[in-house]
């Protein structure tokens, strides 16, 4: 175990905006391949990107949720895939560290450890002397290529008990990854399928997913730490909106950057700039993302807040946590397609990134946690007064 110098929020973010250019460059390779290039992965671990959410005594950074979003803003202008896979590389670090301490301890021996996961139930586990035994199938593992370990989510289902969710941690080694990620957006991810067969699984290694939903971690050491005394659905929340974020800026400066040069066809204007619709539409994407930006900072500040003074969340505080990431993906989602909208048939060309921009920022609305439709009836639920009827909040 060690502990390192931890560097500031501006640092991180410096390192990441000085990663946009080489991310660039490898960006349309990541499209066409469905998977991150080598060069970019080494550089975000070069950069310390994957110890943003490890233990400092581990070598880590333990950086609070508003560092995520500022770095994966960055990452985002850059490569939409390549901010995901990184974001989605926090969620179940911080997951890892809800177990305990002797887990921690083989996990984060590897330096820059890299982790994937999902929060989908798709296996089932039997119990066995000393653990359980897994088989099933695992989709949507973005990053499986690069990581080390992968945290599963299974059906626990024993001749004594009612049948209940459970979470591990499992090595990338004792898994079989199938490639069947051909999709239209994020193709970069990698987001391939996992599947387990008669995979023992130690005691040590397992959790109650119910305990973790609510913020219950098993590690001794981590209780002290205020980015570990949180939620699990307010912090991933709070992990995801800076690739979304990050996708609207990028989509915006390439507007911008090709405005002037862009004539109207079969108009008089020999401008773009020069045309009031143009006026209008500018006007109301970029308002629209400043909106996200403040969903995005409101949910960053409240889970931050949460864990330095350690109050309890209320029901409709975690249901809100959920409805601003909604908000952040929906309100990034209508400015990308104004300005893809006004940028012309010549757009349609990959050599142009608005065309790969609007297809990762439509691939994530589709996501089950951050479709803003679904995000938006829970809190609206929860605001009549019913209860959640999911786990996830």
């Amino acid at each position: 175990m060690s502990t390192t110098e931890v560097p500031t929020r501006e640092e991180l973010v410096r390192r990441a905006s000085e990663l946009v250019p080489l991310l660039r460059r490898h960006a349309n390779w990541a499209d066409e391949n469905r998977r991150l290039h080598e060069e970019s992965v080494e550089a975000l671990a070069d950069a310390g990107i994957f110890r943003m959410r490890i233990p400092r005594r581990y070598g880590g950074f333990e950086c609070d949720t508003r560092t995520l979003m500022d770095v994966a803003t960055e990452l985002g202008r850059a490569d939409g895939s390549t901010s995901w896979v990184a974001s989605v590389t926090w969620i179940p670090t911080w997951m890892a560290c809800m177990f305990p301490d002797e887990v921690q301890d083989e996990v984060f021996a590897t330096p820059d450890v890299r982790l994937c996961g999902t929060l989908s139930p798709s296996a089932m586990a039997a119990p066995v002397d000393g653990g359980v035994i897994v088989n099933g199938k695992w989709g949507f593992i973005s990053g499986a290529q690069h990581s080390h370990w992968q945290e599963i989510i299974a059906i626990l289902a024993g001749p004594d008990s009612e049948p209940y969710p459970i979470m591990a941690l499992v090595p990338m080694s004792d898994l079989l990854i199938v490639d069947d990620w051909n999709t239209s957006g994020l193709r970069g991810t990698g987001s391939v399928s996992t599947v387990a067969k008669d995979l023992f699984v130690p005691t040590e290694r397992i959790l109650a997913l119910p305990s973790v939903l609510q913020g219950e971690a098993a590690s001794s050491t981590n209780a002290g730490s205020p980015i570990y005394r949180a939620p699990l659905l307010p912090v991933a929340s709070a992990s995801s909106v800076g690739t979304v974020l990050g996708l609207g800026r990028h989509a915006q400066e390439v507007f911008f950057e090709r405005l002037p040069d862009r004539k109207i066809t079969y108009t008089a204007y020999e401008s773009q700039r020069e045309a009031p619709l143009t006026h209008l539409q500018a006007a109301d994407a970029v308002t629209k993302l400043d909106q996200a930006e403040f969903h995005a900072h409101r949910l960053a500040a409240q889970v931050d807040g949460k864990g330095v003074d350690a109050s309890p969340w209320k029901l409709e505080e975690r249901a809100r946590a959920r409805a601003d990431l909604g908000s952040v993906v929906r309100l990034t989602r209508e400015a990308v397609d104004i300005f893809a909208s006004a940028s012309g048939g010549s757009s349609v060309y990959r050599a142009v990134p608005m065309q790969r921009i609007a297809h990762d920022v439509h691939a994530v609305n589709l996501h089950a946690l951050m479709n803003p439709n679904t995000n938006a009836e829970l809190y609206g639920r929860v605001l009549c007064g019913l209860e959640p009827n999911t786990l996830y909040i």
